[in-house]
């Protein structure tokens, strides 16, 4: 009975002190790759957590499923769990996490499907304003060309990701600052950021009263925004890059006084204008490590009383 009160303990404390955590860090903007490494590690944990308190106390209500949990263990490990003290309370716990687990796949399944509708949708537009001239291959192009009066660049992601991009853009926008904006959204279809986008999305959509999800769905979005920057900013310097996102954003009122959605965009700037020293290749790889324990730390839990008999 200990172990799933200490999984759930665990899990909640996780939860509660990892945004609180991560909004004072003065280091997250100075190394997003690792943020979101660490966010990934905080949600992963919690999720763990959970997923393991089900299974436990699913054994304890049903002797089918501990049948299936426990297989290859010896008898005195299943009884070191002491599943039969557990209580009338298994069942509800049990049915209540599997209830969130099936909640959370049917999120995951409707942030997938919308992101595919508007795909879908952008790339029968862009077939409409920029039609297939004869001998080419339909949506076999990776770089999209439209006519518009605003500059403009963004991705499509899929199987073919295709950058799009407007004529005002390729005017304004020369030589290496072109490419430093090219970069960046390269940099998104490398690191796969949109996968990353949906599940957080999913888990901040179907669980809006966890605010670890909410601030992990937040964070994502800015931080993947950081890291692609750094991805431009290493191939053509931070000033080439800081210049091509106000050349970018100067139209849409972002540096204005009543700034738009994209109000982050000069933070942007800013940080890429006087960036603060990195963390050295030991630091980080420390901070690696220790993000890693925050998922390993509920096996652990878990296994401690079958370690106990078989140690």
């Amino acid at each position: 009975m200990m172990v799933p009160l200490a999984l759930m303990g665990l899990g909640a404390l996780v939860a509660a002190m990892a945004p609180r955590l991560m909004s004072r860090s003065a280091w997250v903007d100075r190394e997003p790759v690792l943020a979101l490494w660490v966010w990934q590690c905080v949600v992963v944990g919690v999720l763990l957590c959970c997923a393991l308190t089900m299974a436990l106390t699913a054994a304890a209500a049903s002797e089918a499923v501990r049948g299936n949990v426990f297989a290859p263990a010896p008898n005195g490990v299943v009884e070191a769990y002491a599943l039969s003290g557990y209580g009338p309370w298994a069942a509800p716990v049990a049915l209540a996490l599997a209830l969130g687990a099936v909640w959370s796949a049917a999120m995951l399944t409707r942030e997938i499907g919308r992101a595919r509708a508007w795909r879908r949708q952008h790339r029968a537009e862009l077939l409409v304003r920029s039609p297939v001239l004869p001998g080419e291959e339909p949506a076999g192009e990776r770089l999209v060309v439209l006519e518009g009066d605003k500059p403009d660049a963004w991705w499509l992601p899929g199987p073919t990701p295709q950058l799009v991009i407007t004529t005002a853009a390729l005017r304004r926008l020369k030589g290496r600052r072109l490419d430093a904006v090219i970069a960046h959204e390269q940099g998104h279809v490398r690191a796969r950021h949109h996968w990353l986008l949906h599940c957080a999305g999913a888990l901040a959509g179907g669980f809006p009263q966890v605010p670890v999800f909410a601030a992990f769905r937040d964070e994502v979005h800015r931080l993947v925004e950081l890291a692609a920057d750094d991805s431009a900013s290493r191939r053509f310097g931070r000033t080439t890059t800081a210049l091509a996102l106000v050349e970018l954003n100067e139209d849409r009122g972002v540096f204005g006084p009543c700034p738009s959605g994209l109000a982050q965009v000069p933070q942007r700037v800013d940080r890429l204008l006087a960036p603060a020293a990195r963390f050295s290749p030991v630091r980080r790889l420390q901070l690696t490590a220790a993000a890693a324990l925050v998922p390993v730390v509920p096996l652990l839990v878990t296994l401690v009383p079958a370690l106990r008999v078989l140690g």
